[in-house]
């Protein structure tokens, strides 16, 4: 494994995945929150995945770039819906930083935390960080009781099939270093990837993974919430897909 001297020489840059459907409304928002973090001696690179959105995403984000040309955004679109697990493979195979982390274009994840994700890695501990909503003094807006049940069950289950200790599986937050996110081909379409992503991490050999306190600003179903209830049975499904069977 790289040690903390080595991370430190090649550290160059963070690339910033930003799978994109039907954000219109957000990711200008979302952009400037990463526009306006503060990482002293990271280069910042956001790849932005639109995955054919039906609304004016991509109209915002050309507004964007045209208005904040000083900024590094490369942009992508599919010309169909394939699913957010598509559009993060798109995203890793066109970046080019030491370090990527996964970047949902709502508002529910604060951009100003990258640091305390990357501190593990540059500090020479770690390969992978979750940024964990569970633990730490960070705020957590208040929402759903069933929905909270339902992560911690959905971790609890991931626990028992890779053998790690998360408290938070399903988190977005999720920054890892290129040799490692490289070696992943993620094949879920939907939210079935946080599940496949952990299990094919956990098995990887020598793989360090660390997890850290973050804040989470979720939003409710009126404002854009995606997730439901069936994507909790997908997502078990994938537990046991990538966690048992293979």
């Amino acid at each position: 494994m790289t040690n903390k001297k080595q991370i430190n020489k090649q550290m160059k840059k963070l690339s910033i995945l930003i799978p994109a459907y039907n954000e219109s409304k957000t990711i200008f928002l979302i952009l400037d929150k990463i526009k306006n973090s503060n990482l002293p001696n990271i280069e910042k690179e956001i790849i932005i995945v639109n995955d054919c959105s039906v609304d004016d995403t991509e109209d915002a984000i050309f507004s964007y770039i045209n208005n904040n040309k000083e900024i590094n955004i490369t942009y992508f679109k599919h010309e169909t819906n394939l699913g957010k697990g598509a559009a993060i493979n798109t995203a890793i195979s066109k970046m080019t930083g030491d370090f990527a982390i996964i970047q949902d274009a709502d508002l529910e994840y604060d951009p100003n935390e990258y640091q305390i994700l990357l501190n593990p890695i540059l500090e020479g501990y770690a390969d992978v960080v979750y940024g964990s909503r569970f633990i730490g003094g960070k705020p957590h807006r208040i929402l759903f009781f069933w929905h909270s049940i339902g992560n911690k069950l959905l971790t609890f289950l991931s626990n028992m099939t890779t053998n790690l200790n998360l408290t938070d599986m399903e988190t977005c937050y999720k920054l890892f270093r290129k040799e490692i996110i490289s070696q992943i081909s993620i094949e879920e379409k939907r939210f079935g990837i946080e599940p496949e992503i952990t299990a094919k991490i956990s098995k990887i050999e020598g793989v360090r993974i660390y997890e850290v306190g973050i804040s989470y600003y979720g939003r409710t179903y009126d404002e854009g919430k995606k997730i439901g209830w069936k994507d909790g049975f997908e997502a078990i499904w994938c537990i046991l897909k990538y966690g048992l069977f293979r």
